[in-house]
């Protein structure tokens, strides 16, 4: 797939007005972290997303003049939503979506959610979903700015947990220490999070976007459900995947199609073809 050829998004209107970096690079100057240099290398489980907290400052901003009728709806649900809080039917609270990607957590980030849900979750739980998130509900819109900040000194990040965006990236839970795997997939999972989150073509899509990693041909991480999923393979000792497009549940349950048989990992092949799929998907 010629990724030059990959149409121009046509949500640019949609996102005029929200707090997106149409100037995203995916290295640049600035220190580690910043919105001018957001990427990071680590691959450690729960430290994936790079955290930037003026994103903490913003939401505070935009959630008060939202409470003080200065933000119409229209405007405000979005950036709600990017910044991974929903809106629940009952009133004037919040359900918050934290992304773990590929399903990594330490210890200590453990310790952080038992600290924001004591103080901030009027149920003293959480919910811990199929795609490797972990949800907290009944949050009051006033205390959600805190609560996100807080959980970003852990490393965790709510960032496009909910909305039309590339939700959080899951992965076979096994990866790493699976007898069977090809190889493991956590590290290019971890890139695929890196170069899409934030993304400008990635904030305001059709529909939400789900991708999965799997280690083997067993297929623990069920690629065929998603809307984008990837199976190791080696060819001539070098690295590959396949690449599954178009599954899906809910109401219209479908499994995906295989478009590539190999498509090479190390040189970021993969990472440019999953973008000329996300254009085309975004036409």
């Amino acid at each position: 797939m010629d990724v030059s050829a990959a149409p121009t998004s046509t949500a640019t209107a949609v996102l005029d007005g929200l707090d997106v970096d149409h100037g995203k690079r995916q290295s640049g100057k600035g220190a580690l972290g910043s919105r001018e240099n957001p990427e990071r290398y680590e691959n450690i489980p729960g430290r994936v997303i790079p955290i930037l907290a003026d994103e903490f400052d913003d939401f505070r901003s935009e959630a008060g003049s939202f409470l003080e009728g200065e933000r119409e709806d229209g405007v405000f649900i979005p950036f709600r939503l990017k910044q991974g809080v929903y809106g629940q039917r009952q009133a004037d609270v919040q359900m918050i979506r934290i992304k773990l990607p590929f399903g990594g957590v330490s210890p200590d980030q453990l310790e952080a959610f038992a600290g924001v849900i004591e103080r901030w979750v009027p149920l003293r739980k959480g919910h811990i979903t199929t795609r490797q998130n972990i949800q907290l509900h009944h949050v009051p819109l006033t205390d959600a700015a805190e609560l996100i900040r807080e959980l970003g000194k852990a490393g965790l990040s709510s960032r496009e947990g909910c909305g039309n965006t590339v939700r959080n990236v899951t992965a076979d839970p096994y990866a790493g220490i699976a007898t069977d795997e090809v190889f493991d997939p956590t590290p290019y999972a971890g890139a695929y999070v890196r170069y899409f989150v934030r993304h400008p073509v990635t904030q305001a899509m059709p529909r939400k976007w789900k991708v999965a990693f799997s280690a083997s041909s067993a297929d623990r991480a069920i690629v065929p459900i998603h809307d984008l999923g990837f199976l190791p393979v080696i060819r001539d000792d070098v690295k590959g995947f396949e690449v599954w497009v178009g599954g899906g549940t809910a109401i219209m349950p479908r499994l995906a199609h295989k478009i590539y048989d190999f498509v090479e990992v190390d040189d970021g092949s993969y990472l440019k073809v999953s973008e000329a799929i996300v254009r085309v998907f975004d036409r």
